[in-house]
Parts: structure tokens; sequence; C-alpha cells
């Protein structure tokens, strides 16, 4: 499979290189547009596909609802449990997953695959009887899930250049923030509708009727997704040099150097740079295409939701509340930004890009598990210390970020610093022009 990767991408070298220097600029640019119109359209799927991997994540909560911890006898830190479990799963596959997806080059198969096996174990979900039944349900539906956002943020590195990533990753991840209000009303409607319907109780109906909408949707994507730039089907010989070498030109590499490295030796790679683990600890913690800026974003989207955190912690005011959730919810928009400049910062060797994007997801879902048992019933009813809790993991993370920034700072200078003092372009041992995005 390697050799095969590496041989096509040598085949296109010529045309690249043809499309460089034969083709008018004018005519390049329409071809561009036209395959970014076709690619955008394509990838618009995701929206959909990541709104059901969070409702998936979250139906337990609608369930809560309407009899799910009664019918199961669930007792003290039970729930919460539950809720944690999926993210034990979530951090065991989503390497493995992600180091699969760039061995075999199948996006458009692996990820509705996965889809439609975390589906069937969804609506499986709505059979269980006891908390043993539910805590397995739960942690096979985390560890069929894992292979998903990670494998998404890979496959869009693949296509977009670094100053585009930002923008379809938030795109992208739209998805999440529909979920929580369509997904809602949908639960809703199921939850009032469907109680007693065939002897089931309406939290069970929920499991099943999500669980299959999944299913339908991920074999749909099949047909619809890309896979890479060098083995998608439905582009034509023209778009697929384009698409190569416009990721070249913005330094990540020749059409020969995007093979190179093997997934093994890309896990490597990954698992021995410090950046892969500060961006993990610190996301566990935890007008930019256009400016090219990252943390600027991130810091500001961060401050908000600080003030929201403060004045929770100080007031009981519904009004103030209530307005400090909207606060809040800017966390959303800063881990978004966060996501592209990661993929910005590994952009050069895809297999440790992949093993990265894993790494640094999965280890930051203990987060998550910490996070489900931060709200307990006797810091009730102010939750002060659960939202000092989060405040100060949002400074640390802030704080982690903003080391990163100035880091990667200081590497450009040093870019620029090799570039103008070289004699010979041969003693440049980076490419020309590359600067991470900061």
């Amino acid at each position: 499979m390697f050799a095969l990767s590496v041989a096509k991408a040598a085949d296109t070298t010529d045309v690249i290189n043809d499309l460089s220097y034969a083709v008018p600029y004018r005519s390049r640019d329409d071809l561009e547009r036209r395959l970014l119109r076709k690619l955008d359209l394509r990838m618009s799927t995701i929206v959909l596909l990541y709104a059901l991997n969070t409702v998936d994540k979250s139906n337990a909560s609608s369930a809560r609802l309407a009899g799910f911890e009664k019918d199961l006898h669930l007792q003290g830190q039970q729930y919460a449990t539950i809720l944690s479990i999926m993210y034990v799963g979530l951090i065991l596959m989503q390497l493995p997953g992600n180091m699969f997806l760039h061995w075999l080059e199948r996006p458009a198969i692996i990820i509705p695959s996965t889809m439609v096996v975390w589906g069937v174990v969804s609506a499986l979900t709505g059979i269980t009887k006891n908390y043993t039944g539910i805590l397995v349900a739960r942690f096979f539906l985390g560890f069929m899930e894992a292979p998903f956002y990670p494998g998404v943020l890979f496959l869009i590195s693949r296509w977009y250049k670094r100053d585009e990533l930002a923008v379809r990753t938030t795109l992208v991840t739209c998805g999440g923030v529909l979920s929580f209000g369509f997904g809602a009303l949908f639960a809703s409607g199921i939850l009032q509708g469907m109680q007693g319907k065939l002897g089931q109780a309406a939290w069970r109906w929920l499991f099943y009727i999500e669980g299959g909408v999944t299913i339908l949707v991920a074999i749909c994507a099949v047909f619809i997704l890309p896979n890479f730039p060098h083995n998608t089907r439905w582009l034509t010989p023209e778009e697929r040099a384009l698409a190569i070498s416009r990721l070249a030109e913005d330094g990540y590499g020749t059409a020969g150097e995007l093979e190179k490295r093997t997934t093994v030796q890309g896990l490597w790679d990954a698992v021995t740079d410090w950046k892969v683990w500060w961006f993990t600890v610190a996301l566990t913690v935890l007008y930019s295409d256009k400016k090219r800026k990252r943390y600027v974003c991130f810091f500001t989207s961060s401050a908000l939701a600080a003030l929201g955190f403060i004045i929770s912690m100080c007031t009981m005011n519904t009004a103030a509340r209530y307005f400090s959730l909207f606060l809040m919810a800017q966390i959303s928009a800063g881990t978004i930004v966060i996501w592209g400049w990661i993929s910005n910062t590994f952009a050069r060797e895809p297999a440790k890009r992949a093993a990265a994007l894993a790494v640094i997801g999965g280890l930051s879902q203990i987060g998550n598990i910490v996070g489900s048992f931060v709200w307990p019933r006797n810091w009730g009813p102010t939750y002060r210390y659960s939202f000092f809790v989060c405040f100060a993991a949002l400074g640390v993370s802030t704080a982690m970020f903003g080391a990163m920034h100035l880091y990667l700072k200081h590497l450009n200078k040093q870019f620029e610093k090799n570039e103008q003092d070289a004699k010979d372009i041969k003693d440049i041992q980076d490419p020309i022009g590359f600067r991470y995005l900061v």
C-alpha cells in the first residue's frame, strides 16, 4: 500500500510541473476555484456526520429525562461513570484508528464504516437492562466513535492549505453546535411521542431511532466523501495534480515527500515531538484564516469564557448567570481554532500529522473523564467550586498555548534568519518561505 502511494505521488510530479509553468495564472486560479467548490460541497457532508456523532454521544443525557436512571437502577456516581467510560474508549482507539486511516488511505470507507458500527452500538444501547449492560455499551460507543474526529481533521488537512484550514474546521465542527439545538428538539419529540410504543420506554426508542439514522446517513456518506488527492476517483487529472501541488507549494513538501514516511515512522515522529505533548496537556486542561493568526483568536475567546465563569462564581442572579452561559460558549470557538492550529503546526509530514492528531485528541479526552465528576450535587446549587475548576483549567491551557505561540514565533525568526544568511539555496534544510501560523 505504501509503495503504491509513493508511485502514484511520483507519477503526478510531471503534471504538477506542467501545471506550475505551462498553465496561465488566470486559468490556474479558475481551476483552483472549481476544485475548491467541488471539494467544499462534498466535505459539507461532514457537518451532518459530526452532528450525528455529537447526538449519539449525548443521547444518554436526553434519556435521563425519561426514566433512564430509574429503569436501569442507577445509583450514586453510576450515571457519571457511564458518561466518563465512553471517553476511555475514545482514548484507547483514536491513535490506532488514525494510523489505520493513514495506512489504508480510504477515509471515504473507514469513516462511514466506523459510523455504521457505532450506530449499531447506539441502537443496541436501547436493549440494556442494568448498569453493567449500559456501561459496556457506552464503552464500545466511545471505542467506535474514536477514529471519527481525528480522522476528519486529518482528511481535511490532506486537501486544504494551512490558511484555509481554520474556516473549514470551523464549518465542519458547526455540526456539533447544530446538534445541541436540533438534537435536543428531536430527542424531545421522541421522548414525548414514543412512550409505551410496542411496550418500550421512550428513552429506548431514542437510542433505536438515533442509532438507525446514523447507520443510514453513514451508508450514503460512502459515495460522497473523498479519499486523498492521489486516489480520489472523481477528480480530473488536472484537478488531482493541482490538489497535490497546492499542498507542496504551501510547505507540505514535494509530491514525493508527501508520502515518504511510513505510518509507524510517523507515530515515532509524533510521540518524540514535545509539541505534541504540550498541545495534549493544554487541551486536556481545557478573521483567523485571512489574518493568519491563531493564538490571538483563541485568547479572545478564552477571555470571554473566563468572564462568564467569574460571573457565575460571583452571583446567583438568574439573568446574570444566563448571560454568562453565552460567554462560556465562546470556548467552542477557541477550541476550533486550536484544532486548525494543530494541523498547521504538523503540516509537513502526513504520517506524523495523523499520529499527532490522534495522540492529542485521544489523551485530551482525559479532561472529559474528569469533567464528568466536577459537578457533584453537594456543590450545588451555586456550583462555585465547579466554575472555579473550569476557570483554573482555562487559565492553565491559555498560558500553555501562549508559550507555544512564543516558541513558534521564535522558530519563524530562525527560518527567516537561515534564509537570509544562506549563501546557497541547497544550504537551506527547510522549505523556502515556510512559516508556522501563530
